[in-house]
């Protein structure tokens, strides 16, 4: 694996961000859109990477571009995802600008479980 081969995008139809290492999906940040009243917020319920590609940062590259084009759209981040929870904590220039995660972020994604 080469740095500049891996990237991320945003699959808005699957409702994820995906890592990529050249056109194989090897990571995904799932999502659900909402209306948090205040505007439109995006809920983070589940991050993965490949295990064959653990231990080299990249699901941390992959939350960090899914935060910062979320932000940049002005939709806030809602931290369901334990990963990103953890990620946050480590970047704190991130968390002032998330939304507190409230029992309708929860009821949200256990509906899309369904």
């Amino acid at each position: 694996m080469e740095p500049e081969t891996i990237t991320v995008r945003n699959a808005p139809d699957r409702r994820r961000y995906e890592l990529l290492d050249r056109t194989a999906v090897i990571g995904k940040a799932h999502y659900l859109a909402h209306d948090g009243g205040n505007g439109p917020e995006r809920i983070f319920n589940h991050t993965t990477v490949s295990e064959d590609y653990s231990g080299q940062g990249l699901a941390s590259r992959l939350v960090q571009q899914a935060l910062d084009d979320t932000l940049a759209a002005e939709i806030a981040v809602v931290p369901v995802c334990p990963y990103i929870k953890a990620w946050l904590r480590k970047h704190p220039n991130y968390q002032q600008r998330t939304a507190a995660v409230r029992p309708e972020h929860l009821a949200a994604v256990e509906n899309a479980q369904q």
